[in-house]
């Protein structure tokens, strides 16, 4: 009794621990934001902000454009994550469904794919995209974004496919319905979890992603949220920290909101899926 309590209680030691370390940069990011100059340069900075100010979000926005680089930001991962999800669901029905030696070629194609490094991929991409003439434009990143994640979408879906009886879709071919009738009717709606938790990652990889945008991106006026923090930063390396971390709060917010909405679904989605047999 006393090991399984000690155990216990280590646990949740542990898992505070680990909840402090996530939630510390965040937590003293927002203080940062709403410190005034003085007390930024203090030698002896405070958690709680003795005199708080908005100043430094109305400097952000006065210094970059903050709104349309969020649009830009909002596009191209709504877009990268709804293409994402309509390119992998049926992809993954296939990997999870049909057996040989192609599906474990692509099996172990997309579990590769993953160890690729941003600079092998950036320059090939940059290429393609050149010769589309969709170079220093939302679409192009768009696309980028879609090959960049698609192969763990094809992977995270798949699994939620396996876990679906087959013998749902033997039912509902025996009433006649075709492959994609069947995906579309029977399989789909007990996916809903895992087509939801997809395009959570989708969108909030394409969120705060920063390198590909960096690239491809060359004008302020298409560039992303990521690219535009960077802006904050004088020539020589000294940072405008007050209005860096403001805007920086701004450009987290909406991922967490987000999670925040979508995590419930999520979980209820995977309980209200079990199938009994």
């Amino acid at each position: 009794m006393r090991t399984s309590t000690s155990a216990r209680v280590g646990q949740y030691a542990a898992l505070l621990a680990y909840l402090v370390f996530l939630a510390f940069p965040f937590l003293w990011l927002i203080s940062v934001a709403f410190k005034p100059p003085r007390e930024l340069a203090s030698l002896h900075p405070t958690w709680i902000p003795e005199h708080p100010t908005l100043d430094n979000f109305r400097q952000a926005f006065d210094e970059q454009p903050l709104l349309r680089a969020g649009l830009n930001s909002l596009l191209a991962a709504l877009g990268a994550a709804l293409i994402a999800v309509l390119i992998a669901t049926p992809m993954a029905y296939v990997m999870a469904r049909r057996r040989g030696r192609l599906v474990k070629a692509a099996t172990g194609w997309v579990v590769v794919s993953q160890a690729f490094p941003f600079v092998l991929l950036i320059i090939p991409l940059f290429l393609v995209l050149k010769s589309l003439g969709l170079i220093n434009s939302v679409p192009g990143l768009v696309m980028v974004y879609v090959v960049w994640s698609l192969p763990f979408a094809l992977w995270m879906l798949a699994g939620y496919v396996r876990a679906v009886p087959r013998e749902l879709e033997e039912a509902a071919a025996v009433d006649g319905a075709g492959r994609l009738r069947t995906l579309v009717s029977v399989t789909a709606p007990l996916l809903a979890p895992g087509i939801v938790a997809t395009a959570l990652f989708a969108f909030i990889t394409a969120w705060n992603e920063f390198f590909f945008a960096l690239v491809l991106l060359k004008t302020p006026e298409k560039q992303t949220l990521p690219v535009i923090l960077t802006h904050f930063i004088g020539a020589e390396g000294v940072a405008d920290l007050g209005p860096l971390a403001a805007a920086a709060v701004l450009a987290t917010l909406p991922s967490l909101v987000v999670f925040a909405l979508i995590q419930r679904r999520i979980t209820g989605g995977m309980l209200a899926g079990a199938v009994k047999s």
